[in-house]
């Protein structure tokens, strides 16, 4: 059982070592109110890159619902391929030709001169994407990129508190 209260107690200790308080102390350093004014930055930047990574997979959403809302499927010929960034041209039922000024949603596995279909919006022919793929391909991608910098996040806070415990102690 003590055990258990040490273990807690050091994880507690750890906790508010790492974890900014946003208010400082009355009786705290400028060194410290430095080390706590970077680790709040730290988490407001880690916040950002979960944030910018929930709005890329929100904007993927829309995009799909907003070519499902008014559907149109064409053959395309992929002129130019990337991989995160595909250029097409497209014939809609009317013969208008379209080359989407950004390229196609969700390119990853074209080839330069394939040929395949895709979904567009009717209202908006620049919207398009490869036909049977959807938001759901950019959910991995963007939890990736919110998971790595919440780890880079976590190195920065306890660099930051190592830091300031080093320092704490050489000032004593």
């Amino acid at each position: 059982m003590s055990t258990l209260k040490n273990s807690a107690s050091r994880l507690k200790a750890i906790w508010h070592s790492i974890i900014p308080h946003v208010s400082g102390h009355p009786d705290e350093t400028r060194s410290g109110r430095i080390a706590r004014r970077v680790r709040i930055g730290i988490v407001v930047a880690a916040c950002l890159v979960t944030l910018q990574s929930v709005l890329l997979v929100l904007g993927a959403w829309r995009n799909d619902r907003q070519i499902e809302r008014h559907l149109g499927v064409a053959q395309a010929n992929v002129l130019d391929a990337g991989p995160r960034r595909s250029t097409i041209e497209f014939v809609t039922p009317d013969r208008v030709t379209y080359r989407p000024e950004l390229g196609v949603l969700y390119p990853s596995e074209l080839d330069t001169g394939m040929r395949i279909y895709v979904e567009y919006d009717t209202n908006n022919p620049d919207l398009v994407r490869v036909q049977g793929r959807n938001a759901a391909l950019a959910i991995i991608p963007a939890g990736s990129i919110a998971v790595v910098g919440w780890l880079v996040a976590g190195v920065g806070l306890a660099a930051t508190a190592f830091v300031e415990r080093r320092q704490d102690r050489n000032t004593q």
